[in-house]
């Protein structure tokens, strides 16, 4: 499967990846665990559990812009990680609105 995915901080702020194939969603899972630990990430939610789609949205703002422009083999594992958890071929990860779209 072809992936496209968008990590967008803002009007001219976004970094584009486009790749085949990917990983299992399990080993995603794992990395954006370790990720959402090691960047102590927050996540404020009613029921108390925390959603794939929050740890995607936590990493990428608590990475922040410069960890995708300055770490591109990590920007790159955080695309084909989405790509895992999520199963779709187009994918918009908007982190100043705190949303995902398809």
């Amino acid at each position: 499967m072809q992936h496209h995915l968008i990590v967008s901080f803002g009007k001219e702020k976004e970094f584009e990846f486009k790749f085949t194939g990917g990983a299992s969603a399990e080993e995603a899972r794992q990395w954006f665990d370790h990720e959402f630990t090691v960047l102590e990430c927050d996540v404020a939610t009613p029921t108390g559990k925390i959603l794939a789609v929050d740890r995607i949205l936590s990493v990428a703002k608590y990475a922040g812009e410069n960890r995708f422009r300055d770490q591109p083999v990590w920007a790159e594992q955080f695309a084909k990680y989405t790509a895992a958890i999520l199963g779709r071929e187009l994918i918009k990860v908007d982190v100043e609105h705190y949303s995902i779209g398809y």
